[in-house]
């Protein structure tokens, strides 16, 4: 079998093109969990949301989900987070599960309130918002479209 330079060369050009990419798409993806204070929230339908998740107040990361676990007596998610310590959420911030997109990941989103006194360490979000699946909107949307 004959070698044909051409080929090789093609060849060592895809693999140091791959290798860029792979390089650039690492240093781009922010994965590493966010440091900072600990504070919890409870939600009845959290739709798949993973341990590593974002946190994200008007779309900036701000932290990430250390852990998801169902609450044995109130057959409820329970949902910890770690937020930057740089951001001092208001008591009265709303928490909620929202996606990317159709396919997209699984995120926290915070909408701050407007108190003047902060969640601390080990504080607990009272106010949430469930998570509303595809389904559920399609669904809703035939119910009120036929009203």
């Amino acid at each position: 079998m004959k070698r044909n330079p051409v080929e090789t060369i093609l060849g060592f050009g895809v693999l140091i093109f791959t290798g860029l990419f792979l390089f650039f798409a690492a240093a781009r993806v922010d994965i590493k969990a966010v440091e900072g204070y600990t504070v919890s929230a409870n939600f009845s339908k959290i739709g798949g949301l993973e341990r590593g998740a974002d946190v994200r107040i008007s779309g900036i990361k701000v932290g990430s989900v250390l852990e998801t676990k169902l609450n044995p007596e109130t057959f409820t998610a329970d949902v910890v987070l770690s937020i930057d310590s740089a951001v001092r959420l208001p008591v009265d911030t709303i928490a909620s599960i929202s996606d990317s997109g159709i396919m997209g990941d699984k995120y926290v989103s915070l909408e701050p309130g407007k108190s003047q006194v902060v969640l601390k360490n080990n504080d607990r979000i009272t106010e949430t918002k469930n998570y509303k699946s595809l389904e559920d909107n399609v669904s809703e949307f035939i119910f009120l479209s036929t009203k």
